[in-house]
C-alpha cells in the first residue's frame, strides 16, 4: 500500500482499541524467537501473546506515545508504544498489573514463569538510568509489513527525541531486527543471554542526532 494510504494517529486506549492493538501484537510476534521459546505450543502461544501485550499497552500513560497506524478505511495495522523520558520503571500499582497480565500469559506452562522473569529481571538491570525514550513495542500487521509502516510509527517521537537532545531506547529478541533498526541510527548496546538454553536479546541505543 502507498504511504498516503496509512495514517498515524494516537490510539485511544478504550477497550476495545487495545484488545485490537494486542491482537495485532500476538500476530505479529506469533513466530518470535524468544516467544516460542517460552511457549512453544501455538494455540497457547497466541491467547498468551494476547493477553501479555494487552497489559503492557494497558500500563501505559501520562506523557507516554501509544501510536497507531490505519489504512484508508480505517483499520488498525501498526502499532508503536513508546514510555517517555523518566517515565520507567513505571509505577508499582502499573507493574503490579502487568505482572499479572504476564502470569496469566505464562501460567499454564509454570517452567515459563521461570525462564520469562529471568529476561525481565536482565532487561531491568541494563536499562539505562537517564532520561530518554524507550519504544517498548513496534509492530506491524504481518499482511502489512514491508511497506514503510514501522518507520512512521517511530518518526514522530524520534524527530522530538533530537530537538530535545534525548538518545532512543529498544530491546529485541530477534536477529532479523538488528539491521532493521540499525537504519534508523541504532546500534547494539548489550547481547544478553538470561537462560542459557534460550535465544539471546539484544537492546539497542539511538543517539540523538544534533541539529545544525
Amino acid at each position: 500500500m502507498a504511504r498516503s494510504g496509512v495514517e498515524v494517529v494516537r490510539l485511544e486506549p478504550t477497550r476495545r482499541e487495545l484488545d485490537d492493538a494486542a491482537v495485532i501484537a500476538a500476530r505479529a510476534f506469533h513466530h518470535d524467537p524468544f516467544f516460542e521459546f517460552l511457549s512453544p505450543r501455538p494455540l497457547l502461544r497466541s491467547r498468551g501473546l494476547a493477553i501479555y501485550w494487552r497489559s503492557i499497552l494497558a500500563g501505559l500513560g501520562g506523557e507516554d506515545r501509544l501510536l497507531a497506524a490505519r489504512d484508508a478505511g480505517g483499520r488498525l495495522t501498526g502499532i508503536a508504544a513508546w514510555v517517555a523520558p523518566g517515565a520507567y520503571p513505571q509505577p508499582a500499582p502499573v507493574q503490579a498489573r502487568q505482572a499479572l497480565g504476564a502470569l496469566r500469559a505464562l501460567v499454564p506452562r509454570p517452567p515459563a514463569l521461570v525462564r520469562g522473569s529471568k529476561y525481565l529481571l536482565a532487561i531491568d538491570k541494563v536499562h539505562p538510568k537517564e532520561h530518554l525514550w524507550y519504544l517498548e513495542l513496534l509492530v506491524v500487521d504481518p499482511s502489512m509489513q514491508r511497506s514503510g509502516i514501522g518507520g512512521r510509527l517511530q518518526a514522530e517521537v524520534m524527530a522530538e527525541a533530537d530537538e530535545d537532545g534525548l538518545d532512543c531506547y529498544l530491546e529485541t529478541q530477534n536477529s532479523d531486527n538488528l539491521p532493521y533498526y540499525a537504519r534508523f541510527g541504532y546500534e547494539v548496546a548489550d547481547e544478553l543471554h538470561p537462560v542459557r538454553s534460550g535465544p539471546p536479546l539484544w537492546t539497542m541505543r539511538r543517539k540523538a542526532r544534533r541539529h545544525a
